[in-house]
């Protein structure tokens, strides 16, 4: 309920406009409304998902003319409003594909240009369109039933579709699929280790904005009561995309928040209308440097509250049971000859590696020997030139990290890879992403089965953080933590998956000598559960402890394999790599 009430206290408010009884306020609040129709989609977009969409005015003005036109009969008999407004929310939902399509190539300002340039097509075609679209001279805008017709009556009905996209969306943004937007923001490689798709993500959350931005469009145009293509300017856009900055990433209320300041602004600063685009670009500068995390941070006390000092990792390997369950069956995970060349050089040279479900594997070497890189084979990440992978009887296709998941591989990484804004529990659920059934549209509308699978996903992930010993930690956001912390949050990340084979690359650098023997300790208990473990290692000592197996790496070819008392008195190891 707390997370409810400024919602409530914004509608309360809205709906208390009425009663003074000026018609302009409520034309500057149905304005405001339907900006945020179009803001609470283009937020996934980019306040989520971390897409730099900036040409979203692009799909407003589809929406405007679809609508406009459809009603208005330039190329057919004149449609109903409403029927109007439901087929300019197709065309913006294609239009959606259309724009973001270059996003699963480009990043960044690449993809922010061709949004830019997008936006410069659609107002080009209205302008030489003028049969249809009456050109540079306009076409009116829909016109409303009863009792829709008045002010306060169109207003009432924008406040009731902005409600809507406020729940809409926020089911989307506390859904696993919001989850793996963010993820997809903030750290791609661990999405993709954790089984999430990003291209038809993308191209769904796509759909959703064009959609709510078009179908803004023709509130837009009904609004305006005419439209032309001056009504559509890029300093329109950047309120859009501005209003995502200053409101926070990956929230909701700030970006609505931000919606409202914005369309108020010129109001309250009418004498200062011409400097506008300074105004909104003074206010983005002054947010950036005050509060970095935007509005959304500023209301997020929870985020400032201290933590203790003196805090340990207390693992409970116990807990281990229920959450991976029994192994019936034992799998072999097998490489031959695997050969990998960067260049002229052999990263992997030849290498026969075989994983057992149920053995701790070590993988060490000096610097460069190729361990990580075998890891990256295994996950997906490279693509062998020669050799061939085996997980039980079926081959291991080389490339497609994001399939690994789905096979039962799980992995952590060198450097660990937090989705910093979100907390550790949200963090550790985004591991359980796969297992979710429920499609996009049962997340929008927030239905049974959607209800039912979070409430697991929770449950499965505090189990994963009981085990690692974060239990305590699950609400903190995951940039707060420490590093030895975040060591083990992405255990539990791996964890939760449940697989059967875990990839571990050196998950004992910068951690104390106690916090390594828990972590051996965490890492047995794994193995006994069933689970084959490679640990990729630069402690001796802990290789030594706990492997059952253990294969030294150099240049890129196998030194040595065998029984770790084997390996820690073979020469030429000790030699290479272990020294005197």
């Amino acid at each position: 309920m707390a997370r409810l009430w400024p919602y409530l206290a914004i509608l309360a408010l809205a709906l208390l406009l009425p009663l003074t009884g000026n018609e302009y306020w409520a034309l500057i609040a149905t304005r405001m409304a339907i900006y945020w129709v179009l803001i609470s989609g283009l937020n996934l977009v980019v306040g989520f998902a971390g897409q730099l969409a900036i040409g979203y005015v692009a799909l407003l003005a589809i929406g405007a003319y679809t609508a406009s036109v459809l009603t208005a009969g330039t190329v057919m008999e004149p449609l109903p409003a409403f029927v109007a407004l439901g087929l300019a929310a197709l065309a913006g939902a294609a239009a959606g594909v259309v724009v973001g399509l270059p996003a699963l190539r480009l990043r960044t300002f690449y993809f922010a240009m061709t949004t830019l340039g997008f936006a410069t097509i659609v107002t080009q075609i209205t302008l030489a369109w003028q049969d249809v679209t009456g050109g540079g001279i306009g076409i009116p805008g829909p016109s409303m039933p009863a009792p829709m017709d008045t002010a306060w009556g169109f207003y009432y009905l924008c406040l009731g579709l902005g409600a809507v996209c406020t729940w809409a969306t926020a089911n989307i943004g506390a859904s696993r699929f919001g989850r793996a937007l963010v993820a997809i923001r903030d750290s791609e490689v661990a999405a993709e280790a954790s089984g999430i798709a990003k291209p038809r993500l993308l191209v769904m959350v796509f759909i959703l904005a064009g959609a709510l931005a078009a179908f803004a469009g023709g509130l837009f145009a009904t609004l305006q009561t005419y439209i032309t293509p001056d009504a559509f300017t890029f300093d329109l856009s950047l309120l859009f995309f501005i209003a995502i900055l200053i409101g926070g990433r990956g929230s909701i209320l700030g970006p609505l928040l931000g919606t409202i300041l914005l369309t108020l602004l010129p109001e309250v600063a009418a004498p200062l209308a011409a400097w506008s685009t300074f105004l909104y670009a003074a206010l983005l500068l002054v947010i950036v440097l005050a509060i970095p995390g935007g509005i959304a941070a500023l209301l997020d006390r929870n985020s400032r509250k201290p933590l203790p000092e003196d805090r340990a990792i207390q693992p409970r390997p116990e807990a281990l049971a229920p959450l991976l369950g029994e192994r019936a069956e034992r799998k072999l995970l097998s490489l031959r000859g695997i050969v990998l060349a960067f260049g002229g050089v052999r990263a992997i040279d030849g290498l026969d590696l075989d994983l057992r479900q149920g053995e701790v594997h070590g993988l060490i070497g000096p610097n460069g020997s190729g361990k990580t890189t075998t890891l990256n084979v295994i996950s997906g990440y490279y693509r062998p030139q020669a050799g061939s992978m085996t997980l039980g009887d079926a081959p291991l296709p080389p490339g497609h990290p994001v399939g690994r998941a789905a096979r039962g591989i799980a992995r952590t990484f060198q450097t660990p890879r937090l989705i910093g804004e979100a907390t550790v529990l949200e963090n550790v659920m985004i591991g359980a992403t796969i297992e979710g059934r429920a499609g996009f549209l049962e997340a929008l509308l927030s239905l049974p089965r959607q209800r039912a699978e979070e409430r697991a996903m929770a449950a499965q992930a505090r189990l994963a953080l009981e085990a690692v010993g974060l239990a305590g930690l699950a609400g903190v956001r995951a940039d707060r933590l420490q590093h030895s912390e975040l060591r083990f949050m992405e255990i539990a990340r791996a964890l939760v998956l449940r697989p059967e084979f875990l990839m571990l690359d050196e998950p004992a650098a910068g951690l104390s000598a106690e916090e390594i023997r828990r972590l051996g300790a965490l890492i047995r208990a794994v193995s006994r559960q069933g689970v084959g473990v490679l640990l990729v290692e630069h402690h001796a000592d802990l290789i030594f402890d706990i492997c059952d197996q253990v294969t030294v790496l150099n240049l890129g070819k196998v030194l040595a394999a065998g029984m770790p008392a084997e390996i820690r008195t073979h020469k030429e190891v000790v030699s290479a790599y272990l020294g005197a």
